[in-house]
């Protein structure tokens, strides 16, 4: 009887593991973007990715640093790539991105962050 409750609690830990590595390869690189993220992706890539290397697995192919890079930056945050998307910058092509096409692409660049 004693090996039968190891047996069980063994098994329950193998059933512990396999879902939180499922869990986390779905997370993985792979792994399709969420619905509320698409759209800020696809804006990336029409607008940013001649200087940005917008995907996670991009190699830089401009002169602007990677989302990924970006994303996981201490300061980034929410309101700082608002602010940032909505200000001039000497350095950026003056783009006039709507408010809702901004917070798109911000929570792309986040979506980004590595955990």
């Amino acid at each position: 009887m004693m090996s039968h409750g190891w047996i069980r609690l063994l098994a329950t830990i193998l059933l512990i593991v396999a879902v939180l590595l499922v869990i986390r390869l779905h997370r993985a690189e792979g792994a399709t973007l969420p619905e509320a993220v698409t759209a800020g992706h696809r804006l990336a890539v029409n607008w940013c990715k001649e200087c940005h290397a917008v995907e996670r697995n991009d190699v830089l192919s401009g002169k602007g640093p990677a989302f990924v890079r970006i994303a996981n930056m201490p300061s980034t945050t929410e309101l700082s790539l608002k602010v940032f998307l909505r200000s001039n910058h000497s350095d950026m092509p003056n783009l006039v991105i709507a408010p809702s096409e901004a917070d798109e692409i911000v929570r792309y660049i986040l979506s980004l962050k590595r955990d």
